[in-house]
């Protein structure tokens, strides 16, 4: 049913002004409490499929826990389910909540992989994202991760930011690739509703970047990453040879994984596949807890058409795109036959391209992603 493992932690210093995951600051004793919430879950959960191949404490701000706590939520998952020697295990942390002794008791508890929200290295923006790190905070909590010997760093970074250019977006590209991580994550900004950004600024703000902006933007990031040879492997995504973010790729591929913790959303691989999410707060979810009875929010069971649209608007941001071959296997019909149409309209827009025997987004493709998935519907 699954073979990954997500672990959110709703915890925040305090929360990003643009930022509309489910975190909070933690009242007296919660991030004390949490971790046995956690493993009390995983216990009220079915078996995984296996030892787990990617577990990933995302938030929020998991660094906020005590490393001691992490080494002491590693070892019950590995008495429930069972960890793969090979398993990639990531951490988010948020520069301004590590040390070097911090990351080092972090990477001796057994993380492996850290995954530094740095999000700009412009102090101005980092004020204006609500960050509670500055940039010389973000590039020394950087070398700090490698003097704690980790050798997979990722770092998150944010673009068409409110007024930013073009020559300071290069400028940002350009320390990233200074640091050499890894792996980077490049992520437009979008405004969401109910945020301090929504309410700063509106849709109609002359601040925020245009769509024309926004791509060249997105143009800029990929050759300058893939010049200083990183694979843009996934639409938001570049990494070094042999350091995808493998579960992620879990993600994109449709593995089955368990969500634990407040909000957290799982994906069973049962027949088509089944959806649903935790409580949203903490209290619901620590009730769920107590009474030892799972609540499933917004429970999905996939249909046959849910499937095959998820396999492909899913499998379309991977830079390996769909294998028809692969398509027929797992639904017992042909590529071809269910989404012919809508393949040769994207491909005739120069959205979609055959590369041997897959099919995979453009780079104008992926600049429309939202739009060419919306034809798998």
């Amino acid at each position: 049913m699954f073979s990954r493992l997500y672990i959110h932690v709703p915890f925040c210093v305090q929360k990003c002004h643009y930022c509309a995951f489910v975190s909070a600051s933690p009242k007296v004793g919660e991030l004390a409490e949490y971790p046995a919430l956690l493993l009390r879950e995983l216990q009220l959960q079915p078996p995984a499929s296996g030892p787990l191949a990617s577990i990933y404490f995302g938030g929020g701000t998991p660094s906020l826990l005590q490393p001691e706590q992490v080494a002491g939520l590693l070892a019950g998952i590995a008495a429930r389910t069972g960890i793969r020697d090979d398993a990639e295990i990531t951490l988010e942390a948020n520069p301004g909540t590590v040390t070097q002794e911090s990351l080092a008791a972090f990477r001796a508890a057994g993380i492996k992989r850290i995954s530094l929200g740095i999000q700009s290295f412009d102090d101005r923006y980092l004020v204006q994202l609500g960050r509670v790190h500055t940039a010389a905070e973000a590039r020394q909590a950087f070398q700090n991760a490698r003097a704690a010997r980790f050798d997979n760093i990722s770092i998150d970074l944010i673009h068409a930011l409110p007024g930013q250019s073009l020559d300071q977006w290069r400028a940002e590209l350009l320390q990233a690739i200074n640091l050499s991580p890894e792996h980077i994550s490049i992520y437009g900004l979008t405004v969401e509703e109910g945020t301090p950004f929504a309410r700063t600024y509106p849709a109609d703000s002359p601040l925020l970047a245009d769509e024309d902006r926004g791509a060249d933007m997105f143009e800029l990031a990929d050759e300058l990453l893939t010049a200083a040879g990183f694979d843009h492997y996934e639409i938001a995504n570049y990494a070094r040879s042999g350091s995808r973010s493998r579960h992620n790729c879990g993600y994109w591929q449709r593995d089955g994984y368990l969500g634990l913790g407040v909000a957290a959303h799982t994906f069973f691989r049962d027949r088509y596949g089944v959806r649903f999410s935790n409580p949203a707060t903490l209290d619901e979810y620590r009730s769920m807890v107590a009474s030892g009875v799972l609540v499933r929010r917004g429970e999905q069971r996939l249909a046959e058409n849910d499937a095959m649209a998820e396999y492909m608007y899913l499998g379309l941001r991977l830079a390996e795109g769909i294998n028809p071959d692969c398509f027929a296997r797992e639904f017992g019909r042909s590529l071809e036959s269910v989404y012919g149409a809508a393949i040769e309209e994207l491909s005739r827009f120069g959205l979609l391209t055959v590369n041997g025997q897959t099919l995979s987004l453009t780079l104008r493709g992926m600049l429309l992603s939202n739009q060419v998935f919306a034809r798998f519907i």
